[in-house]
This record gives structure tokens, C-alpha cells and sequence, in this order.
């Protein structure tokens, strides 16, 4: 099997698994993005997302996470959905947060697809990973020609726009790289422009303790007062600068339904929501990603929006 050939099988099992989208690049030091990392968290724009400063080397150079890498296989799960909130008054969740935990959705993907290689192809080491480890999903998407990285900071595809989680198999496999893609957000600044917080500080540039979703998902303390009036009813997350990305309008439905929407989530109320319980709050989000907030942060959320 030539090393084209090999590229092609990894990128079918990927396909078999439901991931829409699978690219290579060669393990090694990111080289570009070890400056920008470097200085945006000297810059405290992590805000209290303490733990990416920790195992910079290793968040950079994916050989040290795992001994032995040669590839990194990035892949792409589509999570777009078309139904709305029926109460256009009731605090908002982001589109990924209504279906069933894509952590534990992906990795039980990554695990299959992590068989099937070492079924089809041969012994192979290596690890899955979705959020677990200091990986820079982004730029390995970037690299692996998946999408660009667009002036909100979401890798973004032209085939597909940007609503897909991101995950990689980090293993001792040499395989063909592909290439990265040209950025084809032009001039636009819709999404630098519709943020409300001016979390988008400039094109590419990401303020993460402006941005919704650091707010209203990392934060644990009191949401700052600066930023009353202006999170547009968010209460778990944000989709606002991928809404207006005009690239978007390419998003097909998903076909995974551990994503689909509870009808009771779509059917609740304002009123519903401020009235949320702890019982309810566990009932509704459970095996949830809504989870991470706890219901003492959602409804922290909540309050903040009245």
C-alpha cells in the first residue's frame, strides 16, 4: 500500500464514521502559531482559562504529547441544525449545546475509526482527542486543509461554513500530507462588526474574557457589570459571528441524531427559564454539555439577562 493509498483508506474510515470532513498534516513544532500563542496569553486573553498556560511545548508540538507521532488526522463533525427556540424571548443556547455532549459523542467515533485503522492497515499508537489535551485543534484543522481561520476565529470551510466540532487522532503513522487552504473571508467584517462585546477586537483577534461563551460557559465568578445589556440574551454560549458569516449559508443539516434538539428545550418559555430548578435543570441537560455550567451558572446566566 503506498503511502497515497494508506492517506485514502484513513480518510474513508473517517467518512464511514460520520465525520464529513478528514485531513493530514505531519506531526511537529507549530512554528506559526507559537508567537501568537505566546503573546496573546502574556496579553491575558485567556482571562481565567488558566489551564492554557499550562504544557506550552506540548499544546505546540504534538510529538511531546504523544512519543512517536508522525500524524496528526484532523476531522470535522457537523452539528448544524435548522430549529429554532420557540419563545423568541427565551435566553439562548448555542446550537451545539441542544443535543447529546459532543465530547463523549466524538471520542466514541474516534475510538472506532482508531480500530478500524489498526484493523485495516496495521499495528498503529496513538491517541484520540476532543478537547481532553493541550491540542490546538484550529491550527491543525488550518494545516490539514479542513477550512481557513476566519476573522471571528472559527476554522471556516467553503463547502460547508464553520458549524463542526473539530478532533484529531494523534498517531505513529507516516501519511501524506494535504494542504492548507486559501482564506477566503476577503474584506468582510460582519462578524467583527455584529459582536456585541467587541469581543473581536480586530480582524483574527480573539479577547476571549469579552467573548459570550467565555462569559456565560468558563467564567465562574460574577459576570462583570460593563457587560449588561449587551449578550443579547445568550445564556450558554454564543453563535452570533457565526450567524452573520455569510459563508453559513452553505450549512446543511447533520445527520447525527445525538444532536437533535429535545422538544422540550425548543418549547420552553421566558418564563420557564427563570423559573428553572435544579430538578429540571438535571432532567433537561443531562448527558448534556450544559453540564460544564452547572445550574448555579445558568441560572447566574439567566439573571444577568433580566
Amino acid at each position: 500500500m503506498t503511502l497515497a493509498q494508506r492517506s485514502e483508506l484513513v480518510k474513508q474510515i473517517a467518512y464511514r464514521h460520520g465525520f464529513f470532513f478528514c485531513g493530514i498534516s505531519k506531526a511537529g513544532f507549530l512554528e506559526e502559531e507559537a508567537p501568537r500563542l505566546e503573546s496573546w496569553l502574556l496579553d491575558q486573553k485567556n482571562g481565567t482559562m488558566s489551564w492554557m498556560e499550562n504544557h506550552f511545548d506540548k499544546r505546540l508540538d504534538p510529538t511531546l504529547l504523544v512519543p512517536g507521532a508522525k500524524s496528526v488526522v484532523s476531522v470535522a463533525l457537523n452539528y448544524f441544525q435548522p430549529e429554532k427556540q420557540h419563545d423568541p424571548e427565551a435566553p439562548k443556547l448555542s446550537m451545539y449545546a441542544f443535543g447529546r455532549d459532543y465530547h463523549k459523542v466524538i471520542k466514541k467515533k474516534l475510538k472506532q475509526m482508531m480500530a478500524d485503522v489498526q484493523d485495516e492497515i496495521g499495528h498503529v499508537e496513538g491517541r484520540a482527542f476532543v478537547d481532553s489535551a493541550p491540542v490546538m485543534d484550529k491550527a491543525w484543522a488550518k494545516k490539514a486543509g479542513i477550512g481557513w481561520m476566519g476573522k471571528n476565529t472559527n476554522i471556516i470551510s467553503k463547502k460547508a461554513g464553520s458549524y463542526f466540532f473539530l478532533a484529531e487522532l494523534i498517531i505513529d503513522l507516516e501519511l501524506a500530507e494535504d494542504q492548507s487552504t486559501k482564506d477566503y473571508c476577503g474584506s468582510c467584517t460582519r462578524c467583527l462588526d455584529a459582536c456585541p462585546t467587541d469581543a473581536l477586537y480586530a480582524p483574527y483577534e480573539l479577547d476571549a474574557t469579552k467573548c459570550i461563551s467565555y462569559l456565560t460557559i468558563e467564567l465562574r465568578e460574577r459576570i462583570p457589570e460593563e457587560f449588561k445589556g449587551k449578550l443579547e440574551n445568550w445564556a450558554y454560549g454564543c453563535d452570533i459571528c457565526q450567524e452573520v458569516c455569510p459563508w453559513n449559508r452553505l450549512s446543511t443539516p447533520n445527520r447525527i441524531s445525538d444532536f437533535n434538539p429535545k422538544n422540550e428545550l425548543l418549547n420552553m418559555t421566558k418564563g420557564e427559564w427563570e423559573e428553572l430548578t435544579s430538578e429540571v435543570f438535571d432532567d433537561l441537560f443531562q448527558g448534556s454539555a450544559v453540564k460544564r455550567t452547572k445550574f448555579e451558572g445558568l441560572s447566574r446566566n439567566i439573571l444577568f439577562l433580566k
